[in-house]
């Protein structure tokens, strides 16, 4: 039996020029519920994502739901974000407002990182469909959290069904760098915060001087 070649895909990396991220619904109510990841590890990636983001000159575009209803975003995040003015709506996926596709359209980029509050729903909904809108997309599990360890699960289960691909927080941003050696470099590892990294750049500057 003859089987035709199936050719593997193609993977284009995370870059500088083709990666945006959306910040959904990191607000102060939300994250009194959250029981899938410590609040405090959850507040260190988000934040450590943002400013990693920053400091690669990537697009963030931010938004919370019915400020009414779940609060204002956290502080942590709007003191990492100065300047940057969140989209408030009203859809529970983010992606049905028109304000938030119309911002990702206009960054002109098509790989979209995405992190939100709950994974199952704030994350999952916009990730799978701006999926089906042509974007390739990206759910920062660790940088998102839910109100039970099943509905984590079933969020990410549902998203890689679809063709969404999980990623973490530092792993992410590190493939959006590219290069050590770029100098952008240690601004992206001391948004990070890795304690490990942080050990080897000070050992490695101690070594370069002795």
């Amino acid at each position: 039996m003859k089987i035709d070649h199936i050719p593997s895909s193609h993977y284009e990396h995370l870059t500088r020029d083709n990666a945006v991220l959306l910040i959904v619904d990191h607000q102060v109510g939300l994250y009194t519920g959250i029981r899938d990841i410590d609040t405090m590890q959850l507040k260190h990636n988000i934040i450590g994502l943002a400013k990693a983001a920053q400091a690669l000159k990537i697009p963030i575009i931010v938004t919370t739901t019915t400020e009414r209803m779940w609060g204002p975003m956290i502080p942590e995040l709007q003191e990492a974000l100065p300047g940057n003015h969140h989209i408030e709506r009203t859809t529970v996926n983010a992606w049905d407002d028109p304000r938030v596709v119309g911002a990702v359209k206009a960054t002109g980029r098509k790989k979209l990182v995405i992190s939100g509050i709950s994974t199952d729903v704030c994350l999952a909904f916009p990730a799978i469909s701006a999926l089906t809108d042509g974007y390739s997309t990206y759910a920062v599990v660790d940088a998102s959290g839910s109100f039970t360890k099943e509905q984590s699960d079933l969020g990410v289960m549902r998203m890689v069904q679809a063709g969404v691909i999980p990623v973490g927080y530092s792993n992410v941003a590190v493939e959006i760098l590219g290069d050590n050696a770029a100098p952008e470099a240690s601004a992206v590892y001391g948004a990070l915060s890795m304690p490990f990294a942080g050990l080897v750049y000070n050992l490695n500057e101690y070594f370069s001087h002795k």
